[in-house]
Parts: structure tokens; sequence; C-alpha cells
């Protein structure tokens, strides 16, 4: 399990190094500045909560992690799709009403922090 976390969330972030480029280079000149903004807080969140899935999947790896560090690292990845996925899917699509998913993706990041740091006092 824990290399399938490590896999996922180096996968988050290269592709968020990918969308981030692609943002610098492709997207500046044809996005209003706002909506670039946008897009370029999907791709911190999105390469921020990468790392995190990453040190979630080492630490299972490492410890006698609970089955609460996991769930943790399943809920990082699912914030990434829901909170950094609709940022990117309001850019493109244009439409604003996506952004009822972002605080789900928000607060999947929220719980998954606080999984882990429970999880980690009780392994």
């Amino acid at each position: 399990m824990s290399r399938l976390l490590i896999f996922c969330g180096a996968l988050c972030a290269a592709l968020s190094v990918i969308l981030g480029a692609f943002g610098a280079h492709g997207l500046k000149s044809r996005l209003p500045p706002e909506i670039l903004a946008t897009f370029e807080t999907g791709v911190q969140y999105q390469f921020y909560h990468a790392l995190g899935l990453i040190l979630i999947g080492i630490v299972v790896q490492f410890t006698k992690a609970s089955a609460m560090v996991t769930a943790a690292g399943w809920l990082m990845l699912a914030g990434i799709v829901l909170f950094s996925g609709s940022l990117y899917a309001i850019c493109f699509s244009g439409i604003r009403s996506l952004g009822m998913i972002t605080p789900v993706g928000g607060m999947a990041f929220i719980v998954a922090w606080v999984l882990l740091a429970i999880g980690i006092l009780r392994s």
C-alpha cells in the first residue's frame, strides 16, 4: 500500500510541474490574470499535497501506521482530484458552479492532515 501512495504522490507531483510550466508558458497570454491565478492555486495545492502523499506513503512503510494513516493518504489524493481538479475545470470550462466542488476537496485535505496527525500519535 505504501508504494502505491508514494507512486500516486510522485505522479501528482510530476503532473503539477507539467501543469505549472503549461500555465506559465502556454496559458499566460491566453487567460485573464484572475483565471490564471486560480489555475496557479490549483497547481500549488496539488504539489503541496503530492508531497504530503509521498510523506504518508513513507510513514506507512516505515512505521506501524494505522489504517487511519492510510485513509489520510487516500483522502489526500481525493483532495487533489476534487480541489485542484475543480479549479482546473473552472479555468478551462468557465463554469463557475464547479466551484462548489472545491471546498469538498479542501475539507478532504484538512481531514487527511488531521488523520495523519492522530494516526502518528497512535502508532
